[in-house]
């Protein structure tokens, strides 16, 4: 299955969200924020059951005026 995911840089950490389930997690790198979420992904899915299929999230951009 594959989910939707947001990496951002909140220093000195790289957060990795999951978009489609509240699952998050972090590391001092993309790929490590990214592999440290699939391990919390598989631990929260070890008490819950799969979707069987997920509506993608609507990602969009808001602009504030300054």
């Amino acid at each position: 299955m594959e989910f939707t995911v947001a990496v951002t840089h909140e220093d000195p950490w790289y957060v990795a969200r999951c978009l489609d389930i509240e699952v998050a997690s972090q590391g001092a790198t993309v790929d490590e924020a990214l592999s440290n979420l699939k391990e919390a992904l598989e631990l929260y899915f070890e008490d819950e059951v799969l979707p069987s299929e997920l509506e993608p999230p609507i990602i969009a951009t808001l602009r504030l005026s300054a």
